[in-house]
C-alpha cells in the first residue's frame, strides 16, 4: 500500500525519534486520516529489523481493525492475546493484544521483559491508566509509540508525563485543506439546555447527571432535528442507554428511520450494517461509537453528550469527517449548553489552537443565522481577535515609548506576526519544560528578541525556528517590526524585509518622522496592495 505524503512523513519521524533515543514517542493524527495504516507500516519496519511488535488496545474492534490493516499494508499475519487466545509460542512477529487480558500477572509472566522490542498503543490517551502502565512496565526496554487523535493542551500535558516527545502531528485543518477529510459546517441551535446542576467525575461531566438534565429537552431537540436532519445520515451521541432508547423512539414518532445501538445490543453488528446500507437514516448510541467504527457516508453529527475532553469530542465529530461520494460537508448541530463552566467543548475546539480565538468563534457561531464553514469561521474570529490585540498592542507600545530597551519583547513580536501557536504555547514534554539554554538565549538576543521573558526550552526553540523561517522567507525582522510599529504602521509582521527597509530609510530621510503623504494606519506595501486577501475572496 502506498502511503500518503503525511503518513510517510509520520513514519520517518517516528523512526527518527527512536534513533535519537526518545524511546517513548507520540503520533497525533485526526480521526479519518489513517493512523492505523501508519502504525501498521511502522510495525512492518520493526519486524524487518528483527523485532517482535505488540499492538495494545482496550477494545476488541480496535484489535481486529489493527490486525486487518497490518495484513493489508504489509501482508504480515498477527497473533492474538485476548481472553482464551494466546500468542505464546506463536511464530507471528506481531501480536495484537487486549490490555484487559495482558494486564493480568499470570499473562505477563508468560513473557520475558525483552520479548517485545516495540509496543504500539492505539488510542494512547488511555495510556496513563494503571492497566496500560502495568503492561508497559513489564517491557521496560521496548520502544513505545502512542497513537491518538488531536488532544487538547491538557491532554498533552498529561501525556507528557509518559512520552518523551511528539514525533509528528497532522492537524485536522491541514487534512481538510489537503483534501483528505471533508469540510465541516456548524449550525448553532438556539435551544438553551440547562446544565447548571450537572456534576463532574474523573475530569468530565457525570453521564447520569447529563441524562437527567437532557430529559426535559428531548422533544424539542427531536423537533429541531426534523428541520436540519431530514435529508441527512445522522449519528447522535447520548449520555445513557436509557436516554438513547427514549430519543430513538421520539425520532421514530416523527418519521425518522432511526435505530439505537449500545454495548448490550445482541444485534449490534446487524444494525450497524443496515445503517451503512441506508436502511436507517439516524443512529442513536450512548457513547458506543466513539472509537473503532467507520461509516464514511455519515454527514451529520449531533452531540447530546457534552464533554470537557477535547480528544473525546474529536472522536465523536470524527465519525463524520471521512470523504464519501456525493458528500459535500459534515454538518455539526451545536446546542446552547447553559453552564457556568468554560471547559465545555464546542465546534471551535476542533480547529482553534488559541482559547481566545475559540471563544470568539463560538460567540460568532451563536450569532449566525445559518451553518458556517469552520475554517471560514476561524478566519473571521482570528481577524476579530487580532483587531482586539492590536488595540492592546497600541497601548503596550505607548507604555514602552520611553523605554530604552533595544530588543523586542517576545509577546509584542508574537502579536505582531499573529503567531497563535507561540502566544498560546504550553510545554508538554519534560525536555520542553527545562529552562532555555545559554546558546538559545544568545541566539534570540542576536535575532533581536529580549530573551529574559522566555522561561522554557520548548518556547525558546519554537521562537528560534520561527525567526529562522521568517529569514528564509524574506520577512521583517523583530527590530524592523518594533521600529515601524512605533510610528503607527500595522500588520508589519506580514511585510517583506526589503519593503520594511525602504520605509525605514524614508523615515530616516524625513528626519525620523513619517514621510509626507503616508498614513501609517492605512499604508500597505506594494506586494500587499496587489495581492487579493483571503478575506476579500470570501466576502
Amino acid at each position: 500500500m502506498d502511503l500518503r505524503p503525511y503518513q510517510e512523513a509520520a513514519r520517518a519521524a517516528i523512526h527518527g525519534e527512536w534513533d535519537q533515543g526518545h524511546k517513548r514517542t507520540l503520533l497525533v493524527l485526526p480521526t479519518g486520516t489513517g493512523k492505523t495504516i501508519v502504525f501498521a507500516a511502522v510495525a512492518e519496519d520493526q519486524v524487518r529489523r528483527g523485532e517482535r511488535v505488540l499492538v495494545l488496545a482496550h477494545r476488541g474492534e480496535l484489535l481486529e481493525q489493527a490486525a486487518q490493516k497490518i495484513g493489508t499494508v504489509s501482508g504480515l499475519g498477527c497473533a492474538v492475546e485476548k481472553a482464551e487466545q494466546s500468542s505464546a509460542g506463536s511464530w507471528y512477529r506481531i501480536t495484537v493484544g487486549s490490555v484487559q487480558t495482558l494486564m493480568r500477572e499470570k499473562r505477563l509472566d508468560r513473557f520475558e521483559p525483552d520479548h517485545y522490542g516495540t509496543i504500539i498503543v492505539d488510542e494512547a490517551h488511555h495510556i496513563l491508566s494503571d492497566s496500560y502502565q502495568r503492561v508497559l512496565d513489564h517491557f521496560p526496554e521496548a520502544n513505545v509509540l502512542g497513537v491518538t487523535a488531536t488532544p487538547d493542551r491538557g491532554d498533552m500535558r498529561n501525556l507528557g508525563q509518559y512520552f518523551d516527545s511528539l514525533a509528528y502531528e497532522y492537524r485536522i485543518t491541514q487534512a481538510i485543506k489537503d483534501g483528505y477529510l471533508c469540510k465541516i459546517k456548524a449550525q448553532t441551535i438556539p435551544l438553551k439546555l440547562d446544565m447548571s446542576g450537572v456534576g463532574t467525575q474523573a475530569g468530565d461531566y457525570k453521564a447520569a447527571d447529563v441524562g437527567h438534565a437532557l430529559d426535559p429537552y428531548l422533544d424539542k431537540i427531536a423537533d429541531e432535528m426534523r428541520t436540519y436532519c431530514a435529508s441527512r445520515k445522522t449519528v447522535v451521541f447520548l449520555p445513557l442507554i436509557e436516554t438513547s432508547r427514549r430519543f430513538c423512539a421520539l425520532l421514530q414518532a416523527r418519521g425518522f428511520r432511526a435505530a439505537e445501538v449500545n454495548g448490550n445490543s445482541d444485534d449490534r453488528a446487524k444494525i450497524l450494517e443496515n445503517f451503512a446500507a441506508g436502511e436507517y437514516d439516524v443512529l442513536c448510541n450512548s457513547m458506543l461509537l466513539t472509537e473503532g467504527w467507520d461509516c464514511p457516508s455519515v454527514d451529520c453529527i449531533v452531540v447530546l453528550r457534552p464533554t470537557k475532553i477535547r480528544s473525546l469530542y474529536c472522536q465523536m465529530i470524527g465519525r463524520g469527517t471521512r470523504l464519501a461520494p456525493g458528500k459535500d460537508h459534515l454538518l455539526v448541530l451545536d446546542f446552547l449548553w447553559h453552564t457556568t463552566r468554560h471547559e465545555l467543548c464546542r465546534p471551535a475546539c476542533l480547529i482553534c489552537e488559541s482559547p481566545e480565538v475559540a471563544d470568539k468563534m463560538t460567540e460568532n457561531l451563536e450569532q449566525a443565522d445559518e451553518a458556517m464553514d469552520l475554517e471560514a469561521a476561524e478566519a473571521i474570529a482570528q481577524t476579530d481577535v487580532i483587531a482586539q490585540r492590536e488595540e492592546a498592542l497600541a497601548k503596550m507600545l505607548e507604555e514602552q515609548r520611553h523605554r530604552k530597551r533595544a530588543l523586542v519583547d517576545p509577546l509584542q513580536f508574537e502579536y505582531s506576526i499573529q503567531a497563535e501557536d507561540l502566544s498560546s504555547y504550553v510545554p508538554a514534554f519534560p525536555a520542553d519544560m527545562a529552562p532555555p539554554t545559554k546558546k538559545q538565549m544568545e541566539l534570540l538576543e542576536r535575532r533581536g528578541i529580549f530573551p529574559d521573558e522566555i522561561t522554557c526550552f520548548g518556547k525558546a526553540q519554537m521562537l528560534i525556528n520561527r525567526l529562522m523561517k521568517r529569514q528564509e522567507d524574506g520577512l521583517t525582522t523583530p527590530k524592523q517590526i518594533r521600529l515601524l510599529e512605533r510610528y503607527g504602521f500595522v500588520h508589519v509582521g506580514e511585510w517583506d524585509f526589503h519593503e520594511a527597509s525602504r520605509m525605514i530609510s524614508r523615515i530616516s530621510q524625513a528626519g525620523w518622522h513619517v514621510p509626507r503623504g503616508v498614513n501609517p494606519k492605512e499604508y500597505k506595501p506594494a506586494h500587499q496592495e496587489e495581492a487579493t486577501t483571503w478575506m476579500d475572496m470570501i466576502s
